[in-house]
């Protein structure tokens, strides 16, 4: 079987800083797998070379078999990936609609005017804002932001989501509404790369994790013993509690 998502010897350099390291992973269609790692570690910056917003220095992404690696964001995006971001980059001025309306308008197959406000209201009840398109984004919560935030994702229908802690700064009921969101999404046959600090979540929602360290991955497994590796015990809180 072909992966949805392979990772080979990826490696990104900010000048004399390695951020990525020679990672290598794979991910198969309708999985959660959790990326992992302290601050600094090397997530984010894999994410943004899986989506296009970095290029990297080396090594190969492919999906579904094809190379994506060096591609830009929007030809990445056209071929089924889609991504939420630690700051939510909503578009303030437009309605709850309106930001949904600019996803789709810029989707592979793009849809606009009167035929995407059926297609809008679809997606913002999957969120949890259904009849919500005509309030003004700035007037959203938090939680309710990262709703929109990902509507907007799922506009695009992708084949991978990639979530760049998405469930951050949530209160406890918001965490539990988040996490039953993200098992809906793979109940319907979504795949999900998911960086997260909320370990609650990620045992909650990732049957396996990657775990990073200074840009390289140093376990990878099932999450309950992932989580117990020596290794990231010692990278999440230091050598006096390992």
């Amino acid at each position: 079987m072909t992966a949805l998502l392979e990772l080979r010897d990826v490696t990104k350099r900010f000048g004399g800083l390695v951020a990525v390291n020679g990672l290598s992973f794979t991910m198969t269609s309708g999985e959660i797998v959790g990326l992992l790692g302290p601050n600094g570690s090397g997530k984010t910056t894999a994410l943004n070379m899986i989506s296009g917003l970095l290029q990297p220095n080396g090594g190969a992404i492919d999906l579904l078999g094809e190379s994506v690696g060096g591609l830009p964001a929007n030809r990445i995006a056209h071929r089924g990936v889609a991504r939420t971001f630690q700051l939510v980059r909503a578009l303030p001025s437009l309605t709850v609609g309106e930001n949904v309306l600019a996803a789709l308008a810029f989707r592979r197959h793009p849809i606009w005017g009167e035929a995407a406000k059926p297609k809008i209201e679809e997606l913002l009840g999957s969120v949890g804002l259904a009849g919500r398109a005509d309030q003004p984004a700035a007037g959203l919560t938090y939680i309710d932001l990262k709703r929109m935030e990902l509507a907007r994702a799922l506009a695009a229908e992708p084949l991978l989501l990639l979530l760049d802690e998405w469930l951050a700064g949530l209160n406890p009921t918001e965490l539990r509404a988040g996490i039953d969101l993200i098992l809906s999404l793979r109940d319907r046959g979504m795949t999900i790369l998911l960086v997260e600090h909320v370990m609650d979540a990620v045992r909650a929602l990732c049957d396996r994790c990657i775990v990073m360290n200074t840009g390289s991955r140093i376990a990878e497994g099932p999450t309950d013993e992932v989580l117990r590796h020596p290794e990231v015990v010692r990278a999440y809180l230091g050598d006096l509690h390992a």
